[in-house]
């Protein structure tokens, strides 16, 4: 069983579904919120991301190489218990439907200096997560500090000067190999990471172009509220299960063996009370939601249920995954979540 100093998830990381009203409207959480990713479900829009490090007015999208957009009718502020948006038809047009997903970082940002480029990091030891932006000096192979207190298992990494594909280090394919968040592409062999695991206070990064603006973002697993993974498709709608030790709230998968799409899903899109959800985005794809996929969030993990869906569960094929918890299975007080 997994246990966790974390009680309520939702202190830390939270899914919200709405409808747009093209107007503004306040999103509520538990807790202040550092980096928010929102897409649209209804339709055919960009996956938007906001940090409290680029501060509101900016953002990135998953599903392109885009460098920083600046748009200021998107989430419009950064609040103590939430976030606001504007008019913009990425997270607000009217009767438009659409899921946020939250996570908290550090309660302000500070400057790291472990690494050879100082970094001003929003960092949240607790669950495991930091937000990590720097300057690129030199075009040489560099380290930079990521304020967590244990080595990142998956680092999402954007140039926010250009047009430049999404870098992402999972552990599980270790550190000479590197998948793209904006596309299908298979991990392959390539120099982001110099051929260097992070450790518990240090990402290394290849060279890069001098001057560039750069952000990142790094996690690794908590006990019974995050998990970074991996594991073997079986090809059959009795598919693999895969132990998380709580009730995911969202889940994202990719194929690390084969060009397919990063599968997203989350439990509040289309919660039944088996567990069973086949409401599924893609990071990579501006697509609307599909309903096409069987995947079921179970207490403690979860299964796949498709035998032909390739993008989580081709014959053979190796899967990473980074899910977030609904609820744990187990509470640091050994008290099962559902006894609360």
């Amino acid at each position: 069983m997994a246990y966790t100093d974390i009680d309520k998830p939702s202190d830390f990381f939270k899914s919200k579904i709405w409808t747009g009203n093209g107007s503004s409207q306040d999103i509520s959480l538990d807790f202040a919120p550092n980096w928010i990713w929102v897409k649209q479900r209804s339709s055919t829009r960009y996956h938007n991301l906001q940090d409290s490090i680029r501060g509101v007015g900016v953002q990135l999208f998953s599903n392109t190489t885009s460098a920083d957009n600046a748009d200021t009718s998107n989430i419009t502020a950064f609040n103590s218990n939430g976030y606001s948006l504007g008019a913009g038809d990425n997270v607000n047009k009217n009767n438009s439907t659409y899921v946020g997903w939250s996570w908290k970082g550090g309660s302000s940002n500070s400057t790291n200096t472990s690494g050879d480029r100082d970094t001003t990091v929003s960092a949240n030891q607790d669950a495991g997560f930091s937000i990590v932006s720097y300057t690129v000096s030199g075009t040489s192979a560099h380290t930079t500090g990521h304020g967590l207190s244990k080595a990142p298992e998956l680092v999402l990494w954007k140039s926010r000067d250009r047009a430049a594909s999404w870098s992402v280090y999972a552990k599980p394919i270790g550190n000479t190999k590197v998948l793209r968040l904006d596309t299908t592409a298979a991990s392959a062999t390539s120099g982001s990471w110099n051929d260097t695991t992070p450790t518990n206070t240090l990402v290394t990064h290849g060279g890069y172009y001098n001057g560039d603006k750069i952000i990142y973002y790094a996690f690794h697993s908590v006990d019974g509220y995050s998990k970074i993974g991996s594991y073997t498709g079986n090809g059959n709608a009795d598919g693999t299960y895969v132990y998380t030790g709580f009730k995911p709230a969202f889940l994202m998968i990719k194929c690390t063996d084969a060009a397919r799409s990063w599968q997203i899903h989350n439990s509040k899109s289309s919660p039944s009370n088996t567990g069973n959800t086949n409401a599924r985005l893609f990071a990579n794809l501006a697509d609307a939601e599909a309903t096409n996929s069987s995947l079921d969030l179970l207490s403690n993990g979860f299964k796949v249920r498709e035998g032909d869906d390739l993008n989580t569960n081709g014959s053979g094929n190796a899967y990473i995954y980074m899910a977030f918890a609904e609820q744990p299975f187990v509470t640091s007080k050994g008290i099962p979540a559902t006894a609360r």
